[in-house]
């Protein structure tokens, strides 16, 4: 801490007294100009006396017309502070001269008002303080020390040169000391606020900062969140929280009951009951649940409501689910394929074997077909489990495709006919070849399973999307569609609308698809079923 005495700048001030960028100015300014109003309603009011009651007040007892001067020049110097502080400009500068102006027009009042006995000089007790306030401490006893100076040379120059009794010395002494008194408590209680103000301040940027904290943790939040207060008025609430309940109205404050009547019940039930636990899960609806947790201690000063998407919650048990059953169908696709390749291979040897009859040999080939389909079950399985990585690479897909239909209809023994290409333009796609050949097998045999096998009955389409940085490929067929109440379980595992069928072949094609940052959809369509794979281009 500085000396309270030291001409230093003041804390918002640079030596040359401009104010540094970024201070706290306006509020100084703000209190210099009532400060310099209260010293004009003073000048203003101890001329009005002087005129109403003349000499029967002590007021100019000693020099009237230098008393009145003296008033006048110090409510002329009033309203030109006015001008100075309007300029807002070395602030230290204004406060020292305006501060000393009064010791020296309050001096002069006092020696034209028979000296200290007038009780004039009460004046500067209030200037010292208004000053020691303002300038937040600094000063203060420098303004004191003059002040004091001022009192004590009016009183000498009283004494020898008026006859001035020697006993009011002690007037001039008591006053100057009253002096220090004020200028050291206006000190102290000026350093008490500034630190006030600091620790307020730094509180201010705590608060700024938690609450934007709050504010990103809220808003990113998986669950809906509603903050309602003892009136049941919603505060604050994020996103999630209107896209499972609706948008709240725009412009005004919205009440929970009005809002969502169904959860405005709840919580006055919640309300009711005693305790400050906010218990499992309320159901609201279907899909919404709702969990309570009072404010503070006391449930009538309001709620936070977190709602909870049952259908997400309900999805990630599925996710655990469907995780433990990948683990479990691992480990017994493992078990199997052993004693699969011991079969298989019995039967190739039985097929080997002379004087087989025709009997046998159907017998042998149901082996064979059974277990060439219990090898691609366990090879699909072990394939969705392993989670191979994609490495993606850019090619063209017009010759990609016109390759894959040549080897699709040379391995499934079908006409070239019934697959019609379609291509919008010829881009590059950016994506693992291996595993667009994946989809696209599954794709298609699924379209051959359920068309009609004629010309044109597979029609695969790409074309650019999204000012050409994606790739649109379309597999569409001309067979009886997907049923309505099927849609929505395509993408699931094990599940199958087709007879030995595994359920895997559209859920694994999803997942490697993701696994190049390409989605694949089921489109609704007019006729037949259309399959879509979204990529990006190369």
């Amino acid at each position: 801490m500085s000396e309270a005495g030291g001409q230093h700048a003041l804390p918002w001030e640079a030596p040359g007294g401009a104010l540094r960028p970024g201070a706290p100015s306006e509020q100084f300014w703000r209190s210099l100009f009532y400060f310099n109003v209260y010293r004009l309603l003073v000048a203003l009011l101890l001329l009005l006396s002087v005129a109403i009651w003349g000499s029967n007040l002590w007021f100019g007892s000693r020099d009237l017309a230098l008393f009145v001067a003296t008033d006048v020049a110090y409510v002329i110097f009033s309203i030109a502070c006015f001008v100075l502080i309007s300029a807002r400009r070395h602030f230290n500068l204004q406060l020292t001269l305006q501060v000393a102006a009064d010791v020296v027009f309050i001096v002069l009042l006092i020696y034209a008002s028979s000296g200290i006995s007038s009780g004039l000089g009460l004046l500067l007790l209030t200037t010292l303080a208004g000053a020691g306030l303002i300038s937040r401490g600094r000063l203060t006893l420098f303004f004191a020390a003059l002040a004091s100076i001022g009192v004590l040379l009016e009183h000498t120059y009283s004494t020898l040169k008026l006859d001035a009794p020697d006993s009011q010395f002690v007037q001039a002494g008591l006053l100057s000391g009253a002096f220090f008194a004020i200028a050291w408590l206006a000190h102290t209680l000026a350093q008490y606020a500034v630190a006030s103000e600091r620790l307020a301040a730094k509180r201010e940027i705590d608060l700024a900062n938690l609450e934007q904290v709050n504010q990103l943790v809220i808003r990113d939040m998986p669950d809906g969140v509603l903050v309602v207060d003892g009136h049941g008025m919603i505060r604050q609430f994020n996103a999630q929280a209107e896209r499972l309940l609706g948008p709240l109205p725009a412009g005004s404050d919205a009440m929970l009951a009005e809002y969502a009547p169904a959860l405005a019940a709840q919580y006055e039930q919640w309300r009711n009951r005693a305790g400050v636990d906010s218990g499992a899960g309320t159901p609201v609806s279907a899909s919404e649940s709702a969990r309570f947790v009072p404010i503070g201690a006391n449930r009538e000063l309001g709620a936070v409501i977190f709602i909870e998407d049952q259908t997400r919650v309900q999805a990630q048990a599925r996710q655990l689910k469907l995780a433990s059953l990948g683990r479990l169908t691992a480990n017994i696709a493992h078990e199997i394929r052993n004693p699969l390749g011991a079969i298989s291979h019995a039967a190739q040897l039985l097929r080997e074997e002379p004087g087989m009859d025709e009997t046998a040999a159907r017998l042998i080939s149901i082996i064979n077909e059974n277990s060439a389909r219990l090898d691609r079950v366990v090879n699909d399985v072990l394939r969705l489990n392993r989670g191979e990585r994609a490495h993606r690479e850019r090619f063209r897909l017009a010759a990609f495709l016109s390759g894959f239909v040549e080897q699709f209809s040379q391995i499934e023994r079908i006409d070239p006919g019934v697959f019609r290409i379609e291509p919008g333009a010829d881009p590059d796609v950016l994506f693992d070849r291996s595993h667009l050949n994946q989809v696209m097998w599954n794709l298609c045999r699924n379209a051959l399973r359920h068309c009609r096998r004629g010309p044109a009955s597979i029609v695969i389409r790409f074309f650019l999307e999204r000012s050409g940085s994606v790739v649109r490929l379309d597999v569409v067929d001309d067979g009886p569609g997907v049923a309505p109440e099927a849609r929505t379980q395509l993408f699931e595992p094990f599940f199958t609308t087709a007879a030995g069928g595994t359920g895997l072949g559209l859920y694994i094609a999803r997942e490697v698809c993701e696994a190049n940052g390409a989605t694949l959809d089921y489109v609704e369509t007019p006729r037949g079923a259309q399959f879509t794979v979204r990529c990006w281009a190369g």
